[in-house]
């Protein structure tokens, strides 16, 4: 195809069609069921749902059939099914992946700024869910029109729209199973849901951590006691939640005890960590605001970049049984419960390292305290596969004619549930995973922005993978 014929349909597209039905969709709600749970009540889901499917659908891509379903109890999914076109009928089918329901607003937004009223600011559109990750169908829908407007080739493309991934995808795996028979030969996944560290180049994610979440309870007493009187009598809850976090964790490192959590990292994505660092160096330490004097865990680049990719790290992300302490009075408090959140290695196994953690914190517990374990939750990581030939081909072309910069390989800290459940089920299909996601895109936290001339330019660039894989 050529490149500016390409460019001159995804850039029509996204400007008067796509950003406008996007602001739409920033005005929608639809809370992930993790902060929503009334989501089927409220229908904010569902009316996210629709206004995408019927923003496609007057795209009148040739003979797409458009779908929303929904299984019992399970919150919607978005199924666009495109045939292929003549010449890439032998060539199996495309899956594309994004997800359409959203992160709370998260504190308070910048003047003029508000998480469900869109704004254009330049380049930038404000709003919950702009980049994360309402565009990806935009994005998707207009990379498969300009391959059919610019006398391009697609195998048949397969548009799933979740609204489960920011609660862990956890009603996806029916709807693969679902539609397991329908969606054939899987031979290449393009997932829209992740970005890099700027917007000069393609960032492909060649992998992601895994995630073990449990809510720990201790509870030492049936109700609250004065401190005074039952300090030296009655052990302290969070006295016993810190020796128990200690056998997993040590405080002085950061270091993950449990084996379950620790795998060796590949060679080649140590030399892939290597070669990031010397692209950009300090980037580590720069995307993050630190506090004034704070110091990261490592001085070392490197060892940064596999930190946050392939070493276990917890993060306590919430807590209950404390009050505010402009309210804490002399009191023993009866319980202290923990969110802790483990991200894991790509390869770890998930389930196992639910094991151990739950072996290490009900075992032996100081004291004799009771210990409860509640919103326990595991999913595995994923680790790419060498990209094919052809994939490499069309990538370096890409880089040059629509990016101006050559693609850049990056491990993700967070998690992308759907890309562990395909790579299980189509073992040898290719994945391009990338997205229009920048380091100060600000996703889950206020402010989130997409950059619209970087998210036009992934679309060219997926249209271009369409036809280099219908060419194979």
């Amino acid at each position: 195809m050529d490149h500016s014929s390409v460019h001159g349909v995804v850039e029509t597209g996204w400007m008067a069609s796509a950003l406008p039905s996007l602001a739409e969709y920033i005005k929608i709600p639809a809370l992930s069921p993790d902060f929503d749970a009334s989501w089927a009540e409220t229908g904010h889901l569902r009316r996210a749902v629709e206004h995408v499917r019927d923003w496609i659908a007057a795209r009148g891509l040739p003979g797409a059939r458009l779908e929303i379903l929904q299984l019992d109890g399970r919150s919607p999914l978005l199924v666009v099914d495109v045939p292929a076109t003549p010449g890439a009928v032998a060539q199996g089918t495309v899956v594309l992946y994004g997800h359409l329901d959203k992160q709370p607003a998260a504190g308070d937004w910048s003047e003029g700024l508000d998480p469900w009223q869109p704004m254009v600011r330049g380049c930038r559109l404000y709003g919950r869910g702009a980049v994360d990750d309402g565009y990806a169908g935009y994005a998707a829908a207009l990379a498969i029109e300009a391959v059919h407007a610019t006398g391009g080739e697609h195998a048949r493309s397969v548009l799933l729209l979740e609204t489960g991934e920011e609660s862990g995808s956890r009603d996806l795996p029916a709807y693969v199973e679902h539609l397991a028979g329908r969606l054939g030969d899987v031979s290449l996944v393009v997932c829209l849901d992740a970005g890099g560290g700027d917007y000069e180049r393609l960032w492909l994610t060649t992998s992601l951590r895994g995630i073990v979440q449990a809510t720990v309870k201790v509870t030492v007493l049936t109700s609250p006691q004065h401190s005074g009187l039952a300090g030296g009598i009655v052990p302290s809850s969070f006295r016993v939640l810190r020796a128990l976090l200690e056998r997993v964790e040590d405080a002085g490192t950061g270091r993950i005890k449990l084996p379950a959590m620790n795998v060796q990292i590949p060679a080649e994505r140590r030399a892939g960590a290597e070669a990031l660092a010397r692209f950009d160096p300090g980037a580590p330490k720069r995307r993050h605001p630190l506090a004034d004097g704070v110091r990261p865990e490592s001085e070392d680049d490197v060892e940064l970049i596999l930190n946050s990719t392939w070493r276990p790290a917890l993060a306590v992300t919430g807590a209950s049984g404390l009050p505010e302490p402009a309210d804490a009075g002399n009191v023993l408090r009866a319980s202290t419960s923990l969110k802790l959140s483990f991200r894991l290695p790509p390869t770890a196994d998930s389930r196992a390292a639910l094991a151990e953690l739950e072996q290490a914190l009900t075992t032996d517990v100081p004291n004799h305290a009771q210990v409860e374990l509640d919103d326990v939750f595991a999913q595995d990581g994923w680790n790419a596969p060498t990209p094919a030939p052809w994939l490499t081909q069309a990538l370096d072309s890409v880089g040059d004619a629509v990016l101006g910069g050559r693609h850049q390989g990056v491990g993700i800290g967070g998690g992308v549930p759907f890309m562990t459940m395909l790579a299980e089920h189509y073992p040898r299909a290719q994945f391009l995973v990338t997205g229009a996601l920048g380091a100060d895109s600000n996703m889950h936290v206020p402010d989130e922005w997409l950059n619209l001339a970087f998210a036009a330019k992934v679309t060219e660039a997926v249209a271009h993978v369409l036809d280099a894989h219908a060419r194979v």
